[in-house]
């Protein structure tokens, strides 16, 4: 993901990701535009909190400001996730970078128990986990068409309950190891 020009600002952006709530509010700020108001009544959240998490991830740059509207005579911000800043490969981060990358994989392994308790399973769904040896470029090949995948999911993600829409849930994790 592109995360900023500087390995401090990417590592801000990991740390700001690693809490729970806030990867809710990219994942609910990735089909449309919210307020703060809107986030908090989605994810049953005070405005205050909402609004705290937002300012975090804007200051993180994971977030962008997508317009505002006036409301009851104020004015409310409308923000959202720019998917298209995350599909490049990021760059090295180093240890510190490690171990924030580390601390975001947790943060998404905790909301994974969260989501699979609201899991539909009458309807299917698929997991794989494998650690394997594969040929450099199946590698690249593979990985590079599940990213596409994972674009298309964003680009298809419509506002929360809207008609005809099924909510889903979708978590890719794809690394190269290093040589052991």
């Amino acid at each position: 993901m592109s995360l900023g020009d500087t390995p401090e600002r990417r590592q801000a952006a990991l740390r700001a990701m690693a809490h729970p709530v806030r990867l809710r509010m990219l994942s609910l700020l990735t089909s449309a535009p919210l307020t703060a108001a809107d986030v908090a009544r989605e994810l049953g959240l005070t405005h205050a909190n909402a609004s705290y998490h937002l300012r975090n991830l804007l200051a993180a740059g994971l977030i962008v400001q997508a317009g505002e509207e006036h409301i009851r005579g104020g004015v409310a911000k409308r923000y959202r996730y720019d998917a298209d800043r995350g599909r490049d490969h990021e760059p090295s981060l180093g240890e510190r970078g490690a171990d924030s990358q580390r601390a975001l994989f947790a943060a998404v392994a905790n909301e994974l128990v969260r989501r699979t308790a609201e899991a539909d399973w009458n309807v299917g769904g698929s997991m794989v986990d494998a650690e394997l040896w594969v040929d450099p470029e199946v590698w690249r090949e593979v990985r590079d068409r599940i990213a596409q995948a994972a674009r298309d999911l964003h680009d298809a993600a419509r506002p929360p309950r809207t008609p005809g829409t099924v909510r889903t849930s979708s978590t890719i994790a794809m690394f190269r190891m290093a040589e052991s």
